[in-house]
């Protein structure tokens, strides 16, 4: 049996993936979550062989930093990540957190399956399309704080909140904003959450 932990904030989403998956005798979901925050605490508790996660989820941290911490903390735990966002670079962030499969939503429901079984058994699974398109793709050219700072401004936040979240000062704050903007050549802040997620970076 292939115990699962589920990880999908839209609720009728996550509840046809729960009826599909309880259809098969050798897989069972033992854990579902809507954020990618509750997504190690729940794993420590029920163990699963592999978390199924959504990639974009409310919260402090997405899917992929939740897979990248589920690695440290868990590291038996296999992960399989889903998103309905083609972006080539989402990609390269999943490999860059060793994640051992990605897969479109919009793949039939027996690929998944297939998916599932191929990463609980240690295999990887990524899908065709993307995975050539992530050969031509640009490195990120942002530090992980640059990142993160990012991310936060693209969820609507100010400097002000941006440094009480990421235990900055503002001042620190700008200043990275005022980096990030240079180094993507964006004509401002919005401009460059723009880019960088039409790359998949953030």
């Amino acid at each position: 049996m292939i115990r699962l932990l589920l990880a999908e904030d839209q609720h009728v989403m996550r509840s046809a993936l729960a009826a599909l998956l309880a259809l098969e005798p050798d897989l069972e979901v033992v854990a579902e979550t809507g954020t990618a925050d509750e997504v190690v605490p729940r794993a420590l508790v029920y163990r699963p062989d592999v978390a199924v996660l959504d990639i974009e989820m409310p919260g402090e941290m997405d899917g992929l930093q939740a897979a990248a911490e589920l690695k440290v903390r868990l590291p038996g735990c296999r992960t399989l990540m889903l998103t309905s966002n083609g972006r080539p670079g989402l990609l390269r962030r999943a490999l860059d957190a060793k994640v051992d499969g990605f897969l479109l939503k919009t793949a039939p429901a027996e690929e998944l399956l297939a998916a599932i079984r191929r990463v609980a058994a240690g295999g990887r699974v990524l899908d065709r399309e993307l995975a050539v398109a992530a050969w031509d793709l640009a490195e990120n050219p942002l530090t992980p704080r640059e990142n993160d700072v990012l991310r936060v401004l693209a969820e609507g936040a100010e400097p002000p909140e941006i440094a009480t979240r990421l235990h900055l000062s503002t001042g620190t704050v700008r200043n990275v904003l005022t980096a990030v903007v240079g180094k993507l050549a964006a004509r401002n802040r919005t401009d460059a959450v723009r880019i960088a997620r039409d790359a998949g970076w953030i």
